[in-house]
């Protein structure tokens, strides 16, 4: 009897962990990404500021995870959905499946792009992104999410002669997080120089992207004067869901893929959805709460006609926001309870036994 065959479109940070989880002996598994390894959209500060430690953990070419062995893995671009033939395609070719699971993310500014890349087009932008600060005598970062906030406080580190503001349209930054996730940020965004503009939304012309680091003056459209910039780091959330090439029956109204709590779309059998790309709350926190391990289990499940279980997602957002720092790492629970991790135990517990070891299930090394 042959194995059922699952396709994973998309291979960023929670497609890879579905993929690791279901590539075993009894599963057929197929990823399929435009980009050549794992280009994490996590941890923008350090990528700007410091681009080869960013990539020692968050760049990993696909071929180093020991549990994709036994997957096929194609590097490629999708471009359709036959629901009724159940094959997906890219360009002229097409794969056939038993699942499918969705995990294509979003695309965030210039960070997180959805077209295909070498290696070569990684490397250069990372390069491009950061020699772009490092030439600049003032940075403002736009946004007050989690991907401003460690931004703002990476590049202040990095170029303490640097000037660097960041300004956010409420009260304070991080509204998703507990507040005490700010205050805790606050001080170590003061204690780095940064300048904070609070109440500081910005006039965002019609059709602006937010996809490159451009440089000021900025304008708000809260009133307050231009703010010039040598270079601006625009993190203002405009997210685009990667469907372009999904059937709109799936998609809600936004674009973002609709799914039931088990992470099933509605109306299929065996099309699933996981991460930034599954509207599965207003915060499509499946991407950040270990939801791989659930969604792999009710594939599974499906497969061997069992019942699926429900993603219960949290109230707020949690984990690190401020990126490793000198004195180590700082994880947010929900309730916003800071854990520090201790610099030498970043990259001599977390990283190789946690992360690699415990959470990949094995990464060979470079």
């Amino acid at each position: 009897m042959s194995r059922p065959r699952v396709v994973v479109a998309g291979l960023g940070d929670s497609g890879l962990l579905t993929a690791i989880h279901l590539a075993r002996a009894d599963v057929e598994v197929v990823g399929i990404s435009s980009k050549p390894g794992l280009v994490s959209g996590q941890e923008l500060g350090l990528r700007l500021a410091r681009p080869e430690a960013w990539s020692r953990d968050y760049r990993i070419g696909f071929g180093r995870f020991r549990r994709l062995d036994r997957a096929e893995l194609v590097h490629g671009e999708l471009t359709g959905l036959d629901l009724a033939g159940r094959r997906v395609a890219l360009g002229d070719r097409t794969i056939g499946y038993d699942v499918l699971v969705v995990a294509t993310g979003v695309s965030n500014g210039f960070w997180r792009r959805p077209g295909f890349q070498t290696d070569d087009d990684v490397t250069a932008a990372l390069a491009a992104d950061h020699a772009r600060l490092a030439a600049a005598g003032s940075v403002l970062v736009v946004g007050g999410g989690a991907a401003a906030v460690s931004t703002a406080l990476q590049v202040a580190t990095r170029w303490p002669a640097t000037t660097v503001t960041l300004a956010f349209p409420g009260e304070r930054a991080l509204p998703q997080h507990h507040p005490r996730v700010w205050d805790v940020a606050r001080r170590r965004l003061d204690r780095a120089g940064v300048l904070l503009q609070a109440g500081h939304r910005a006039d965002v012309p019609d059709g602006f992207a937010a996809d490159a680091i451009t440089s000021g003056p900025v304008d708000w459209s809260t009133g307050q004067p231009a703010t010039a910039a040598d270079a601006v780091v625009w993190a203002i959330g405009r997210v685009r869901p990667n469907t372009a090439w999904l059937p709109l029956e799936l998609l809600d109204d936004a674009g973002f893929v609709r799914v039931e709590p088990t992470l099933r779309v509605p109306g299929t059998d065996e099309v699933f959805a996981i991460g930034d790309v599954a509207a599965t709350d207003a915060l499509r926190s499946s991407a950040r709460n270990r939801a791989d391990r659930l969604l792999a289990a009710n594939v599974r499940a499906h497969l061997t006609g069992r019942p699926l279980r429900g993603f219960t997602p949290p109230r707020r957002r949690w984990g690190s926001v401020l990126g490793p720092e000198a004195d180590g790492l700082r994880v947010f629970a929900p309730s916003g309870h800071p854990f520090r991790f201790p610099a030498w135990s970043v990259h001599r517990v977390l990283q190789p036994w946690i992360v690699r070891r415990g959470i990949y299930r094995g990464v060979r090394s470079p």
